[in-house]
């Protein structure tokens, strides 16, 4: 099965798994005792029109360019190759697209790939290490190419120091293992990373300081309107936030991001009655381009215009990961094909797909409440928009039912929000391989931490006549950033509100009358490698969880106090 865990019959499971895989592959009935994930990924590569005997390219295909990720890891990976031995193993680094970032050793039948994506080759360990975010393993007939079959693969993630987003994996193949899980580099695979993150942190570290000293020497004189960009981390002066629009922003966020690749010196293009120009500078380090400094200059008579409504909380946020999920799923909308947004629980899956369909009038399915779909879809008419929530509580008749619709209806205008969490049954799985190919994943708020300061407004209720809004100090403001939320937009929704109903006291609201898990705050010294990784599988644990800190000593297999212990000391 692919898994790292090692398994009393993983022996004997791969010989039928090369005879079910050759049942799969002439499109006859699978045998029994396939696993599902392992199923589900061939049906996916079949989706995908991926060529089982698909061949290994004679030429090696050029590399994309240098990169922060490539940067860091090549002084790791130089000195990890020795270790590799001579034609027994390859090493391979890609990005967050899984794009092959660099190569080194050589195996038989697994010669150079452009890409090891699930479109491109079918299942293997690098796409599952980057779905699940987790070290994973595919052995032999578990691949779906014919030339893997006698290939083991262990893949781990790389996460990036600041926000913990996937920047890419790192995959080591060799020969199929004989005795199965886990695969025997699969701890030098786990080394090399925790190596490479480290390093990615030091950079990291280095690059603020750059950015914020660029920031500094620009904002020198008084009233001057500068912001500092990098694509992670956003300074700007008192009198540039007063010339800042959310259009003007986004055009200096998407500016940073293009920096890295191409010269951006300059004058840059803002949107029409933006108020101001822009003149950008890029801020080197390493003789790389890190980020951005911008000077802006008001219009002499800027035309006057009515001021813009807010954003619905919706649609609130200028985060990359945030506004990229919410463009694309707008794009995928102006058809008339189904749309699934994924995404953990609290992230707004259900109120953006209201957005996106409009002021239509929308039949609403809820998988919660009805299982089965019995009353949702008797009272839906053929062209009426469905949006069918909480798809992983689908029973197997309303499975069924969507099945048909979508059968007898292939334009139905459909949109569909699943919350990964519990293994899908497998007739939930063959209609989420039917949806993946459009489909959007909705980042936590964990991952667009610099979307709070902006949703905390739009989250506030309104306050009583007579009454001051709601403000907070900077502490607060910080403590909140460094708050895991794994409740994600709800549960920041729920704080908001809590505090504007019974808080009795004025002024900015301070760290202190936060809720105690918010409170307490990061670590505030410097952890270890091995910390870092304890401390990450801590919180996904807690994610993963819902925050339930029995149910994740449970899952970690340690003591409630063990757990409360290594939270006390990674905070203080």
């Amino acid at each position: 099965m692919t898994t790292t865990d090692a398994s009393p019959a993983a022996t004997t499971a791969r010989p039928s798994l090369r005879v079910a895989r050759e049942r799969f592959l002439s499109g006859r009935p699978l045998p029994q005792g396939v696993p599902e994930e392992v199923a589900a990924a061939w049906r996916r590569a079949r989706f995908f029109g991926v060529p089982h005997d698909l061949e290994e390219s004679v030429t090696s295909p050029p590399l994309p360019g240098e990169s922060t990720l490539l940067g860091a890891a090549r002084p790791v990976l130089d000195r990890i190759v020795p270790a590799l031995g001579v034609g027994g193993s390859l090493l391979v680094l890609t990005d967050e697209r899984l794009r092959v970032l660099w190569t080194a050793g050589s195996l038989r039948g697994l010669g150079v790939c452009t890409g090891l994506s699930e479109q491109e080759v079918g299942h293997n360990s690098a796409a599952l290490a980057l779905r699940t975010r987790s070290r994973a393993e595919v052995h032999g007939p578990e691949h779906f190419l014919d030339r893997w079959q006698d290939v083991s693969a262990v893949s781990v993630p790389v996460l990036g120091p600041e926000n913990g987003h996937v920047l890419g994996t790192l995959t080591v193949a060799s020969r199929l293992c004989a005795d199965g899980p886990p695969h025997p580099q699969a701890a030098l695979a786990e080394a090399t990373v925790a190596a490479i993150e480290t390093e990615l942190r030091s950079r990291a570290g280095r690059g603020e300081r750059a950015l914020l000293d660029a920031y500094v020497r620009a904002a020198r004189g008084p009233d001057r309107a500068v912001a500092a960009l990098d694509g992670r981390n956003r300074l700007v002066s008192d009198a540039a936030q007063r010339l800042l629009t959310p259009e003007v922003l986004g055009v200096l966020e998407r500016t940073a991001a293009g920096a890295r690749h191409r010269d951006v010196t300059g004058a840059v293009r803002l949107p029409a009655g933006a108020g101001c120009t822009a003149r950008v500078t890029p801020v080197r380090l390493d003789g790389r381009t890190i980020g951005i400094v911008t000077a802006l200059e008001p219009l002499a008579d800027p035309a006057p215009a009515a001021p813009a409504p807010p954003p619905p909380v919706t649609l609130t946020g200028s985060s990359l990961p945030w506004r990229h999920a919410v463009g694309r799923a707008a794009e995928l909308m102006r058809s008339r094909e189904p749309l699934l947004l994924t995404g953990e629980r609290g992230t707004g899956k259900s109120a953006l797909a209201r957005e996106l369909f409009g002021p239509d009038p929308v039949q609403v399915a809820d998988a919660a409440r009805d299982a089965g779909l019995d009353q949702a879809l008797s009272a839906w008419r053929p062209g009426g928009l469905l949006l069918l929530r909480h798809a992983e509580r689908l029973a197997q008749p309303g499975v069924a039912a969507l099945n048909s619709l979508l059968d007898q209806h292939p334009d139905t205008r459909l949109l569909v929000t699943y919350t990964p969490g519990a293994p899908a049954g497998p007739c939930l799985q063959r209609l989420l391989d039917k949806l993946s190919a459009r489909s959007v994943t909705l980042p936590p708020l964990r991952e667009r931490t610099e979307d709070i300061r902006e949703l905390l407004p739009a989250l506030t209720p309104r306050p009583a006549p007579g009454h001051p809004p709601l403000t907070w100090t900077l502490d607060a403001l910080r403590a909140l950033e460094a708050y895991p939320w794994p409740g994600n937009v709800t549960e920041l929704a729920h704080v908001v509100r809590a505090l504007a109903e019974h808080r009795r006291v004025t002024g900015p609201v301070r760290r202190a009358e936060l809720p105690d898990a918010v409170r307490e705050g990061p670590a505030a010294r410097p952890l270890s490698p091995m910390e870092h990784a304890e401390r990450a599988a801590i919180l996904e644990a807690l994610r993963r969880h819902g925050g339930n800190k029995a149910r994740t000593a449970v899952a970690l297999g340690i003591g409630r106090a063990t757990l409360y212990r290594k939270l006390r000391e990674y905070r203080h």
